[in-house]
């Protein structure tokens, strides 16, 4: 059995990379590298992917910084930080990548079909506090509705499911989930700010530090703040 995983090397990628290689299946990683303003996050990625044994780990390279319209492939948008989690609920971030899961969906579902995988892993959540709109359930299933659709195997029956294993967990318990798995964390990457050393500052590295904090567990990624 194949599945095909979209692996950025942060948190969520790669404890659903591991969940995959816990439900038994092959897995084929795929990152994207589209001149996101945290590209160091592709260095986890690698790092992850190798640490996993996946069967294979490629990168694919596109440039969204040509049309920019969000934080990460904009310089001339500022980086949202040191922002309370009440204020992150509030609306859809400038840290929202239009279309991204889109993009990344379509490659993943090329790249199964080729392959004859049967499921494409994403680690979309619709309880985190950045309320992106790719990240919800309905989201998925209009995707997965796509890849019936759109793609031979669906049309003969035999449909490339989308498996989004964390959508409905909080952080905290994507992190026990990760956990019980034997997610690498230190090998993992979320900042947003794109320098060598996590900032600590920014929406993400203080989403994954509080519900760190919460568990009264130590987050053994080094940070600037």
């Amino acid at each position: 059995m194949k599945a095909v995983i979209l692996l950025s090397g942060g948190l969520d990628s790669s404890t659903i990379l591991y969940q995959a290689k816990a439900d038994g299946y092959e897995c084929h990683a795929l990152s994207f590298d589209y001149q996101q303003r945290h590209q160091r996050e592709l260095q986890s990625a690698l790092l992850v992917a190798q640490k996993a044994l996946v069967a294979k780990h490629q990168v694919v390279n596109f440039d969204l910084r040509q049309w920019g319209g969000s934080a990460l492939t904009d310089d001339g948008i500022d980086l949202p930080q040191e922002r309370s989690l009440h204020e992150m609920s509030q609306n859809i971030p400038v840290t929202y990548v239009p279309a991204r899961n889109t993009i990344f969906l379509s490659f993943a579902l090329a790249y199964a079909e080729t392959i004859a995988a049967e499921r494409v892993y994403i680690g979309v959540n619709a309880l985190d506090y950045s309320g992106y709109p790719d990240c919800r359930p309905d989201y998925i299933q209009a995707m997965q509705e796509v890849f019936r659709l759109g793609t031979k195997q669906g049309r003969e029956g035999e449909a490339i499911t989308i498996v989004a294993p964390l959508i409905n967990l909080k952080k905290t318990e994507i992190i026990q989930l990760g956990n019980q798995l034997g997610v690498p964390w230190e090998l993992t990457w979320s900042c947003y700010a794109g320098a060598d050393v996590a900032c600590g500052v920014c929406d993400s590295c203080r989403l994954r530090l509080a519900a760190f904090a919460e568990l009264g567990l130590n987050d053994p990624v080094v940070y600037a703040e």
